[in-house]
C-alpha cells in the first residue's frame, strides 16, 4: 500500500511539474508560433502539439534553461511544418502592395514591418522572429534551428537589407 501511495505522489509531482512548466512557458510558446503562423486557432494547434511532445520529453530534460531552448526549439520547428503543410492559395509575388502610404505613427509602422516580416522565406522569417522578438541572439538562434551562426548572420543581415528596401519602397527613406 506505501509503494501505491508513493506511486501516487510522484504522478502528482510529475504532473504539478508538468502544470507549472506549460503555465510558466504557454505565452511564449504561443507567441512565436503565433507571429510565424499569423494564425490564431494554427498557433494554439502548434502549442498544444509542443506541450504533447513536453510531456513526452519531460524526463529527458536537464535543467530550466534546458527546457526554454527545447519549446523554443520544436516550437521553430513546428511552426515551419505547420507553414509548409498549410501553403497559401496564392503567391505572394501576386499579392500587391497597398498603394496608399501610412502615416509614420509607430503602430503602423509596427504593423507595415509584421506584415513584411511574414513575406520572408520560412527560416529567414523565423530566424527574424526569435532575434526581434524572443531576444535571443545568433548563437542560440543557430541552435534552436540546428543551423550554423553564420547562417544566421546572414538571414539577418539579407533579410534587414530587403526589409529596409521594400519599406523605403512603400514609405520612403526610413532608418531602422
Amino acid at each position: 500500500m506505501r509503494e501505491l501511495l508513493e506511486a501516487r505522489r510522484e504522478d502528482t509531482l510529475a504532473e504539478d511539474t508538468f502544470a507549472g512548466l506549460v503555465r510558466r512557458h504557454q505565452a511564449m510558446v504561443f507567441s512565436v508560433a503565433y507571429s510565424f503562423l499569423r494564425d490564431r486557432a494554427a498557433a494554439e494547434e502548434v502549442a498544444q502539439d509542443v506541450f504533447l511532445a513536453l510531456h513526452r520529453a519531460l524526463e529527458t530534460l536537464e535543467s530550466p534553461a534546458h527546457v526554454v531552448n527545447w519549446l523554443r526549439r520544436v516550437t521553430a520547428h513546428r511552426s515551419i511544418d505547420r507553414q509548409r503543410r498549410a501553403r497559401p492559395l496564392w503567391a505572394l509575388e501576386d499579392v500587391q502592395e497597398p498603394a496608399a502610404p501610412a502615416s509614420t505613427g509607430d503602430l503602423l509602422l509596427a504593423e507595415a514591418l509584421r506584415r513584411l516580416i511574414g513575406t520572408l522565406p520560412e527560416q529567414p522569417r523565423m530566424v527574424m522572429i526569435l532575434r526581434y522578438q524572443e531576444d535571443m541572439d545568433a548563437a542560440e538562434i543557430g541552435e534552436a534551428l540546428d543551423i550554423p551562426v553564420g547562417t544566421v548572420k546572414s538571414h539577418i543581415q539579407r533579410s534587414l537589407k530587403l526589409l529596409r528596401e521594400k519599406l523605403s519602397r512603400k514609405y520612403g527613406e526610413i532608418s531602422i
